[in-house]
C-alpha cells in the first residue's frame, strides 16, 4: 500500500492523534481522564446527528434543518413528559413519541425531495425556518422547562462511570456502521449517491432509499435532542441547536464523506466528530475567544473539501 493510500484511509485518525498530542503539550490538563471523558460527552450530541447526516450525504442529499429540528424535538420531549407525568413509563413513552415524530418529519423532508423533486438544500432550509418558528411560537420566545426529575436524570446518568450520552453515541455508531456497510440498504445508499441513473437502471428504488436516509436523519436528531434536553432539563427556543448543522456537516466532511454523495463511512464521521470536539476543547483550554470557533470550523470544512477534491482529481 502506497503512502498516499495510507493517508487517504487513515489520515483522519493520524490527524486526531496529532491534535491530541499537541493539545496535551500545550495544556497538560487536556490529557486528564475526566477531560477526555467530557470531550466524548460533549461530542456525543453532535456526533449522533452527524451519523444521520452521513447517511443523507452519502445518498446525495443534505440537511440544513438539524439545529432547529433538534430544538423542536427537545421541546416536544419535554412538553410530552410534563403532560404525562413524572413516571418511568411516561418518560419512556415520551421518548418513543419524540423519536416517532422525528422519523415522520424526516420522512416528510425525504418525500419532498424525492416525490416533490425539490432540491434538498431548499427543502431543509425551509424546514429549518419552520421548525425554529414553531419552537419560538409555542414558547413565546422563552424556555421549555422539564418538570420531570426522572427525565432530567437521563442526560446526567452514568453507567460504569461513563456518561449515558457517550454510551448511546458509541452504540449508535456501531449499529449505523453495520447498517451502512453490511446490509443491502447500505449498498443501495452508496450506489444512489455515486450514480443515481445507474442505480435506477439497476432496479433500485431510489426514492424509497433516499427517503429512508432522511428518516434515519430524523431519528438521529430526535435521539440527540432527548439526551441534550434531559441533560439541560430545558430547551431554549432561540438558541438550542444553533450551529448544529454546521458541526454535523463538518464532522461528516472531515471524516471523508463527500458533499457530492457516494462516499463516506460512519467510522470516519465518528473520528471527524472527535476532531471537532478536541479542537473546541483545546480552544477553550487555551482561552481562545469563543467567537473564533466558527472561524476554525469554517476553515476546517473548506480544507477538508479541498483535500477531497485533490484526491478526486488525482
Amino acid at each position: 500500500m502506497h503512502l498516499r493510500d495510507i493517508l487517504s484511509k487513515y489520515g483522519i485518525l493520524f490527524a486526531l492523534i496529532v491534535l491530541v498530542l499537541i493539545a496535551g503539550i500545550l495544556s497538560p490538563a487536556f490529557l486528564k481522564v475526566e477531560n477526555i471523558t467530557n470531550i466524548f460527552w460533549q461530542t456525543s450530541y453532535i456526533g449522533i446527528i452527524a451519523v444521520g447526516m452521513t447517511f443523507i450525504m452519502i445518498g446525495g442529499g443534505i440537511d440544513l434543518s438539524v439545529g432547529s429540528f433538534a430544538a423542536l424535538m427537545g421541546a416536544l420531549a419535554i412538553q410530552t413528559v410534563n403532560a404525562l407525568g413524572d413516571t418511568t413509563s411516561s418518560v419512556i413513552l415520551s421518548i418513543l413519541i419524540t423519536i416517532a415524530v422525528g422519523a415522520l418529519l424526516g420522512a416528510g423532508s425525504g418525500l419532498l425531495v424525492t416525490k416533490g423533486r425539490i432540491p434538498p438544500f431548499v427543502v431543509t432550509l425551509g424546514a429549518m425556518a419552520i421548525y425554529r418558528s414553531l419552537v419560538l411560537n409555542f414558547a413565546n420566545g422563552g424556555v421549555y422547562m422539564s418538570r420531570s426529575s426522572k427525565y432530567s436524570s437521563i442526560g446526567m446518568m452514568r453507567v460504569l462511570g461513563l456518561p449515558v450520552p457517550m454510551i448511546v453515541f458509541l452504540i449508535y455508531v456501531v449499529v449505523a456502521s453495520i447498517i451502512l456497510e453490511r446490509t443491502k440498504f447500505g449498498r443501495y445508499v452508496y450506489a444512489i449517491g455515486a450514480n443515481e441513473t445507474a442505480a435506477l437502471y439497476s432496479a433500485i428504488n431510489v426514492d424509497r432509499i433516499r427517503t429512508a436516509t432522511y428518516v434515519i436523519g430524523g431519528i438521529s436528531v430526535s435521539i440527540s435532542a432527548v439526551l441534550l434536553s434531559s441533560m439541560m432539563s430545558s430547551v431554549s427556543s432561540s438558541s438550542t441547536g444553533n450551529g448544529f448543522e454546521l458541526d454535523a456537516i463538518a464532522a461528516a466532511v472531515i471524516g471523508g464523506t463527500s458533499l457530492s454523495g457516494g462516499r463516506g463511512t460512519i467510522l470516519g464521521t465518528f473520528l471527524g466528530a472527535l476532531v471537532l470536539g478536541v479542537i473546541n476543547n483545546m480552544l477553550v483550554m487555551l482561552n481562545v475567544a469563543v467567537y473564533l470557533q466558527g472561524l476554525v470550523k469554517g476553515l476546517i470544512i473548506i480544507s477538508a473539501v479541498f483535500i477531497q477534491n485533490l484526491r478526486t482529481n488525482d
